[in-house]
């Protein structure tokens, strides 16, 4: 008959490891930090957490999902009286955060109507923003332990 509180006998399930520990998370003014740079620039926030890797790749997503909305003649939103659409639409886009606004005022973007990939331009636009806030919920999580 095996030995089942052998913990070395084959068979016998590895002993149990300290559980890890729970991240600790940051006093808040580190944590409004690393929201407002994860919104400012995509990434930054990830960045400043120490998740280096994560930051750059999800700045990567951003911006290739923002050049291909622009490459396609997108529309880059902004709030338009009695049209209250807009309005979200703007929020979405601005979640992009510094890059909107260099679009927007540096190099006066607005899209063409007119162009071919309008609607799909439009969408990456959208997309860009929208995955950036989200990534700004992740900062968020990670930042305040919830999250590794």
């Amino acid at each position: 008959m095996a030995d089942t509180a052998n913990p070395e006998a084959p068979g016998a399930p590895p002993p149990q490891s300290q559980a890890t520990p729970a991240a600790q998370p940051l006093p808040a003014a580190q944590l409004v930090m690393a929201v407002a740079l994860a919104w400012l620039v995509p990434g930054l926030g990830h960045v400043y957490l120490k998740r280096a890797v994560r930051g750059v790749i999800f700045f990567v997503l951003v911006v290739v999902a923002l050049g291909i909305g622009c490459s396609l003649s997108g529309n880059l939103y902004r709030p338009i009286p009695g049209q209250w659409l807009t309005r979200l639409a703007t929020f979405a886009e601005i979640g992009t955060g510094v890059p909107y606004f260099v679009l927007r005022y540096v190099f006066r973007y607005e899209g063409q109507q007119e162009a071919p990939g309008f609607e799909y331009g439009t969408a990456f636009l959208l997309t860009a923003g929208l995955m950036n806030l989200l990534l700004v919920l992740d900062a968020w999580d990670i930042g305040s332990g919830q999250k590794e």
